[in-house]
């Protein structure tokens, strides 16, 4: 069974920055790629940021890209994103997924295990 633990998420002004993580277990980290996403108040949940199994491959949503950066460090099963720059638009929870089947690194039913959300708040 794999659980996916996100952590990081709070209260922040809007310019400053937060990094959030998502803990891995139950199986092999290292062998999947995983994604970010987010889901405001009364909106659908969407794409945030996109990593490879190895790392060497990231993607991000237009709306975050050059202040968000993915990363992951398969020794310790650990998933991350660093948010800088953050704005209030930004206020969202932020989950981390793992992508288990084909089909592109933005649809989210392409990934088959979700942490619970961390919450980010941005104030302006």
């Amino acid at each position: 069974q794999v659980q996916l633990v996100e952590s990081g998420g709070g209260l922040v002004q809007a310019g400053g920055s937060l990094r959030l993580s998502c803990a891995a277990s139950g199986r092999t980290f290292s062998g999947f790629a995983m994604g970010w996403f987010r889901q405001a108040p009364g909106k659908k949940r969407e794409f945030v940021a996109f990593i490879s199994w190895s790392g060497g491959t990231t993607y991000y949503a237009d709306s975050v890209k050059g202040r968000f950066t993915i990363s992951r460090d398969n020794a310790k099963n650990t998933l991350y994103l660093q948010m800088n720059n953050l704005k209030p638009e930004d206020t969202a929870v932020y989950y981390c997924a793992e992508k288990v089947v084909g089909g592109n690194y933005w649809y989210e039913h392409a990934y088959g295990y979700w942490g619970q959300g961390t919450q980010v708040t941005v104030s302006s």
